[in-house]
């Protein structure tokens, strides 16, 4: 019985849903794709190939495994770094599995270098992408003042620079008032802390100067003072900041967007800061000068009072004496006014007289009377002429009439034409009986078929 069972024809099996190679990989790429999103993936690049297609094949591996990797020439021509051998690198890819060989493998996306160098190519980037857009302009700069009251400092309470700050300050100018805003200066959100710290140092204008600070270390270190919130923070801060992050060698992206930039903390306090000997010694040469310009301002003011002494007339005589004055410019006025009506009426008659002279209304009557005998003149002639040229005008009429055809053949005449070629006929062999001749008459035309030519009239 068991043996039986065993030996039954596959007809009498159950149904098998069998797969072939290919449906296989498919599904199992499908279920790849569907249960992967788009993942980043950090190792190195090993066994790098190039076929002719364009797109680049190579291994990604760790110290201790390594998966297959295709980058396909669409997205490589958008890639800002060319893969190569022994790069660490950073890339974002969808698993996928290669259905020809059933070859589990990554697609890559979007390739970077990891570490430093792509924090040096962020570095660049952002750099150049704030330079274009002006942030770095030197018409956003503010001009440091002379002589602050008070420095803020943005830096690590914690740190050696905010020791080396305080202690630069004491020694050049110690009468300028600190105020410190304590900001972490790196590692997560610091970037973050030091921009709010910017905005509430802006806001609040408690201070003339701010000073930006850090220690020195490596880029990743300095990262918090490359991102782009502190830049447009610093760049949006109403009042002057000083940068000084790292040594004289480290350049950051608050550096270029800083009003101005020190190599190291302690020299960002002695650009803020005046030295207190210079200052005093410049107090004395002032206040020396001063004293100097008041002697001679009080000397010289001394001796303008004599003079106005010397100078002080009584009221009572410069008033006489005004009246003096005011009597003989009230005469001289009224003799000029005299004077000046006198020359107005002579020359006002003069004018009338010559107006008279020169006026137009005696000719304007002779050229009237002329106008007048000029017409009747020019009447006469016309009329004359009209006659003449009527009566040759008839002449010519009764001239042209006993010449003219149509007088002709008023008395009974026709003039004869071939109607097709519309010929003048002034002969009768010049017709054919048959044809066809248009006769002109006094009053309109007829039509004529020649039957019978007679050369000579009877």
């Amino acid at each position: 019985m068991e043996s039986s069972r065993i030996a039954a024809p596959p007809a009498a099996q159950t149904w098998r849903d069998i797969y072939t190679v290919s449906r296989l990989n498919r599904e199992a790429k499908t279920l790849l794709e569907g249960s992967f999103p788009p993942i980043w993936i950090e190792g190195e690049i090993s066994n790098l190939r190039r076929p002719s297609s364009g797109h680049v094949y190579f291994s990604l591996k760790d110290s201790q495994a390594q998966i297959s990797c295709a980058l396909f020439r669409q997205h490589l021509r958008l890639l800002g770094v060319e893969p190569r051998d022994g790069m660490h690198a950073l890339l974002r890819v969808r698993v996928s599995l290669y259905e020809g060989r059933g070859d589990f493998q990554l697609v890559v996306e979007y390739l970077e270098e990891a570490g430093e160098g792509a924090l040096r190519r962020a570095f660049e980037t952002l750099k150049n992408r704030l330079a274009a857009e002006g942030l770095f302009d030197a018409a956003h700069k503010q001009p440091l003042p002379r002589l602050p009251r008070r420095i803020g400092i943005l830096t690590s309470p914690s740190g050696a620079v905010l020791h080396d700050i305080l202690a630069t300050l004491r020694r050049r100018f110690p009468a300028i008032a600190v105020l410190l805003y304590p900001v972490p200066v790196q590692g997560a959100g610091a970037a973050e802390k030091i921009a709010g710290a910017l905005r509430l140092a802006g806001a609040r204008r408690e201070c003339d100067a701010l000073i930006l600070a850090r220690g020195g270390g490596s880029l990743e270190d300095l990262w918090a003072f490359n991102e782009e919130i502190v830049a447009r923070a610093i760049n949006s801060c109403p009042i002057p900041i000083v940068c000084g992050v790292g040594h004289e060698t480290d350049f950051t992206i608050a550096d270029f967007a800083a009003d101005a930039r020190a190599p190291t903390p302690t020299a960002a306090a002695e650009l803020l800061s005046p030295d207190r000997s210079e200052w005093l010694t410049q107090y004395r040469l002032i206040g020396a000068r001063l004293t100097r310009r008041m002697r001679d301002l009080l000397r010289a003011l001394d001796q303008r009072l004599d003079w106005l002494n010397a100078r002080l007339v009584h009221p009572r005589t410069r008033i006489a004496h005004l009246h003096q004055r005011l009597d003989a410019a009230v005469l001289r006025l009224r003799l000029a006014q005299e004077t000046r009506l006198r020359h107005t009426h002579a020359l006002l008659a003069e004018l009338a007289a010559r107006l008279r002279h020169v006026s137009p209304g005696p000719r304007v009557q002779a050229r009237e009377l002329e106008r007048r005998h000029l017409a009747a003149q020019l009447l006469g002639h016309m009329r004359r002429g009209l006659e003449r040229r009527r009566e040759r005008l008839t002449r010519l009429a009764q001239a042209l009439n006993a010449l003219s055809p149509l007088a002709t053949l008023e008395r009974g005449y026709a003039i004869v034409r071939h109607a097709d070629t519309g010929a003048l006929v002034r002969a009768a062999t010049a017709l054919a009986p048959g044809a066809r001749v248009r006769a002109r008459l006094a009053r309109g035309e007829i039509e004529c078929l020649v039957e019978k030519v007679h050369p000579h009239a009877d």
